[in-house]
């Protein structure tokens, strides 16, 4: 069984930044670790993936450039930096844990673990 613990997020205004942390215990071995983000009365949308193998990362089109996933030498803790944002990066954001190919990383089936949720509001 995998928990994942989430930290950070708050309310800021636009062009500030913010760090999400989200720390996974248990058997966490070969789990891809991943950020999605849900505003309200929207389906949850991919934000940003990290491989387990070889650490390569994708984002979405929307945070490109401004969003950095990243994870700490022991893989138990993934981390996304965010830069610049957004009033349309208002959202809960939640981190996701499991093994995706990379036709799939981008969907929320591919995950079966998933963190409690963190708020994330960015005002004008």
């Amino acid at each position: 069984q995998v928990q994942l613990l989430q930290s950070g997020g708050g309310f800021v205004q636009a062009g500030a930044s913010l760090r999400l942390s989200c720390t996974a215990s248990g058997q966490t071995r070969s789990s891809d670790m991943a950020w999605f983000r849900q505003a309200l009365g929207q389906e949850r949308a991919f934000v940003a993936n990290i491989r387990w193998h070889g650490g390569t990362t994708y984002y979405a089109d929307s945070v490109k450039g401004r969003f950095t996933i990243s994870r700490d030498n022991a893989k138990t803790t993934v981390f996304l930096q965010m830069n610049d944002l957004k009033p349309e990066d208002t959202a809960v954001y939640y981190c996701a844990a499991g093994s995706a190919i990379t036709s799939t990383v981008r969907r929320a089936s591919s995950y079966a673990h998933w963190g409690q949720g963190t708020q994330v509001t960015v005002s004008s």
